[in-house]
């Protein structure tokens, strides 16, 4: 129970701070929040981790904290830059679609664009880890007393889980925006934006 709440009010957070919204966002930034970080999670727990048994607090509640709170972040700036770039190369991609484009072919460029900038924080963050950031994880493991490779192998599944669930929230996020920004008829839907005042 406690995950669910948990993850609504990551979903509501990710949209809280975007600059134009769409009816349905908030939809499917919770979608997407919950299912990312569920299906992560839950891999972890009962695949690398192993606790007995699986739903013990101490690993869920903390492992899910670390991973909502790094994929509401990307999937923030993933929407932002979304929208921002369909609205500034409006005229662009609608000369795409008039000229035949599908939608996917005019829109290409801004939805790889708006993955790369969610993901950009992760990334830099797992650039770093170790060599210039120590993880507050891994740095509480090793002052409690356990071993440091033991600690840094935690580590390593934590990082590659957040990049992990941060990378399928933008993608899925960003994808629901894009359908609903644009009809099967290969038309873009910029009216449905409204901007946040």
């Amino acid at each position: 129970m406690l995950g669910v709440v948990m993850s609504t009010i990551a979903g509501i957070s990710a949209v809280q701070r975007t600059k134009q919204r769409f009816i349905g966002i908030y939809l499917n930034s919770l979608v997407t929040v919950m299912a990312s970080s569920a299906l992560i999670t839950s891999l972890a727990i009962a695949g690398i981790i192993r606790p007995v048994p699986w739903f013990t607090p101490q690993y869920v509640i903390p492992l899910l904290g670390m991973v909502l709170g790094n994929t509401l972040n990307g999937m923030t700036l993933g929407l932002d830059c979304l929208m921002e770039d369909l609205c500034n190369k409006r005229e662009l991609i609608e000369t795409a679609l008039a000229l035949g484009a599908t939608r996917w072919e005019a829109c290409q460029e801004q939805i790889r664009n708006a993955i790369r900038v969610g993901m950009i924080p992760t990334i830099n963050s797992m650039m770093i880890m170790g060599l210039v950031s120590l993880p507050g994880m891994m740095t509480g493991q090793i002052l409690e007393g356990a071993s440091p490779a033991l600690a840094v192998r935690y580590q390593i599944v934590v990082l590659f889980m957040i990049a992990s669930a941060t990378a399928l929230g933008v993608i899925g996020v960003v994808g629901l925006a894009w359908l609903r920004l644009t009809n099967r008829e290969h038309q873009l839907l910029l009216e449905r934006l409204q901007t946040r005042l």
